[in-house]
């Protein structure tokens, strides 16, 4: 226990750009660690970025076919061993937000089943670690990025929450694409003791217009939020924002949720175009709610919640229109029936790799890798108290 206090200690006075370096320095000095790396999940979730060489790293790791991808993807270390030594991978995550993996290699195959746990705190503290740095240094912004990315959605990527979010009544997982030039799709969350506020929004337009519609909008909301007012009077004061600024030529779907996460019940507001399916005992099912309009479209717009409940076991799914109107090559639409065939196919994959998984899905249908559109989807599995 006194390893993993000193361990704390120096990664929290270590310089924000220096993490890396402090981590491998307390590996080597407490654990005779040999070398250390950290790689950082890029923005498509495809890729695992080593924290190297800037402002663009090198040699990326796949996600989905490496021993450094397995260990981010199971979320539990992975232990590898050659020439008597062991490299051990990692997961770093906050709070069910999967942010990378540390590798550490170490010289006593033996010895290291005795410090995973004590190295697993490790990566879990550099984790909670990079987050609060990043107010302070672009090193990790950086560092997740393959390309290059557009204006618009470097925009979207800060208005963002985390990509994903674990509490024990619940576990949210949410992916844009094109991730490295989206324009105006979001999706945001808050939670407090007993309650879990959801939005998903479908902004119009392309480019910058786009995000700069979209940023509006979500932060009259979070304004609305945080001053503790329910989501319907939320939308209504942030229609008034979007109107007051754009006189209806431009406006936003938004669909709002207010789950209590003591009884399952669920307040809705449905502002357009963002749609939802519910995995219930094995069957899939589109489940609607009655259409109100769209934020900004019309001045004084009054919204009204309506109300459903969730079961423990559910799992609800969320598209933006980019995913369920998505033309196929001959020209036909995703939909329904597609859409229930992926997220029954993606059953048994935990909510955070749901939508990277019902992506791939979607390109598949579309017959190429670059959409038209931004394509949105959140996950969301329901356990209850």
């Amino acid at each position: 226990m006194n390893r993993l206090v000193t361990a704390e200690r120096a990664l929290r006075t270590a310089a924000p750009h220096e993490l890396l370096d402090a981590t491998r320095r307390v590996l080597a000095e407490l654990y005779a660690a040999e070398s250390a790396e950290l790689f950082l999940a890029d923005y498509s979730l495809t890729a695992l970025q080593p924290v190297a060489v800037l402002p663009y790293t090198t040699e990326p790791v796949s996600v989905h076919n490496s021993v450094v991808g397995r260990a981010f993807g199971a979320q539990e270390p992975v232990v590898e061993s050659a020439d008597g030594r062991v490299r051990v991978h990692l997961p770093v995550s906050v709070r069910g937000d999967r942010l990378g993996v540390l590798s550490v290699t170490l010289p006593d195959e033996d010895g290291a089943e005795g410090v995973l746990e004590e190295l697993a705190e490790i990566a879990r503290a550099l984790g909670h670690e990079v987050v609060v740095a990043e107010r302070d240094t672009d090193v990790y912004l950086q560092a997740r990025r393959k390309d290059r990315l557009t204006l618009a959605a470097e925009m979207q990527w800060q208005l963002l929450p985390a990509r994903s979010c674990s509490r024990p009544e619940y576990e949210l997982g949410a992916q844009l694409e094109p991730a490295y030039a989206i324009h105006g799709d979001n999706f945001d969350w808050s939670a407090t003791a007993d309650h879990l506020m959801l939005y998903v929004t479908n902004g119009m337009g392309e480019g910058i217009e786009a995000s700069l519609l979209t940023n509006l909008a979500i932060n009259a909301l979070r304004n609305a939020r945080r001053a503790g007012l329910a989501i319907d009077d939320q939308a209504a004061l942030a229609d008034q924002a979007v109107y007051a600024h754009y006189q209806g030529r431009r406006y936003l779907s938004v669909l709002m949720f207010d789950f209590d996460l003591v009884t399952g019940r669920v307040a809705v507001v449905d502002a357009g175009s963002p749609q939802m399916f519910r995995l219930r005992n094995g069957s899939v099912e589109p489940v609607a709610f009655e259409a109100q309009l769209p934020l900004g479209m019309f001045e004084e717009t009054d919204y009204v919640t309506q109300e459903f409940r969730v079961e423990p076991g559910d799992r609800l799914v969320f598209v933006s229109d980019g995913v369920h109107a998505v033309a196929g090559p001959q020209g036909e639409t995703y939909g329904d029936a597609a859409l229930a065939r992926a997220i029954q196919s993606t059953r048994l994959l935990p909510a955070a790799e749901v939508p990277r998984a019902v992506l791939r899905e979607l390109t598949g249908h579309r017959g190429r890798s670059l959409p038209d559109d931004d394509a949105l989807v959140v996950c969301l599995d329901w356990h209850g108290r």
